[in-house]
């Protein structure tokens, strides 16, 4: 199936977007965010996956769509305007997070004005708790709830009705889909007052590995699969509402 979508622009009353654009229809942004253990950006639990996770996801979303995709990624911070010119931010490890005040403010207006984000790749109850402490102080009135089976987001392009956990190579070579006590995969989100969800988050899996890994002998084919089709849904979603 082949989808065709206009981009759409993050809502802005602000003067001065910063000169980061979209060059093509949609633009992989990684949030840049805190984390006290990092020194650098190789430290940060927010590079997990760069650049590959992007490129594949790339070639993945242009293949099963006719959105046009830029090959490069983004790497952006909530104190760049820049955000604001691009519709949808990819978050990794952020259970490691810990966003100060002004990062949390920042995200919060990004979202109401009519940003999505994506949460991926953290595992178990402490890193749980780790992601929940900043996002209840984004949005302490509105609560991460399960995604429905009937949601829109799980059928706007491709039917997912079987979300099987998707695991990180290291714990598949392993010989198991989880990490810590992150048996049970979960999808949850948080929704605006219309009803449009605004952050999807993708507890105990690692759809970042599935896409990384799209050539790796070993890696289940049927993953990938999932984990692109999760991909395309979530691309068509954050560019139509």
């Amino acid at each position: 199936m082949l989808i065709a979508v206009t981009a759409v622009t993050v809502r802005s009353d602000a003067a001065g977007l910063g000169e980061q654009r979209p060059k093509r229809e949609f633009e992989f942004v990684r949030l840049l965010y805190t984390d006290p253990g990092a020194w650098e950006f190789r430290d940060c639990s927010c590079s997990v996956d760069w650049p590959e996770a992007e490129f594949f996801f790339g070639r993945g979303v242009s293949r099963l769509t006719r959105i046009e995709v830029d090959g490069e990624s983004r790497l952006l911070s909530l104190d760049d305007d820049a955000i604001f010119n691009f519709p949808w931010l990819y978050a990794v490890e952020v259970g490691h997070w810990r966003l100060t005040d002004y990062e949390v403010e920042r995200l919060r207006e990004y979202l109401l004005r009519g940003g999505f984000l994506m949460v991926d790749d953290f595992h178990g109850s402490d890193e749980w708790l780790g992601f929940a402490d900043s996002m209840s102080r984004v949005f302490p009135d509105r609560p991460m709830v399960d995604i429905a089976d009937a949601s829109e987001i799980l059928h706007v392009v491709y039917d997912v009705d079987e979300r099987i956990q998707v695991p990180g190579i290291v714990a598949l070579e392993n010989g198991r889909t989880w990490e810590d006590d992150g048996v049970v995969p979960t999808w949850r989100g948080i929704y605006d007052d219309q009803g449009r969800l605004m952050v999807v988050i993708n507890h105990n899996m690692d759809l970042g590995d599935a896409w990384e890994h799209a050539d790796t002998p070993g890696y289940p084919q049927e993953m990938t699969t999932l984990a692109l089709h999760f991909a395309v849904n979530y691309v068509i979603y954050a560019m139509t509402h």
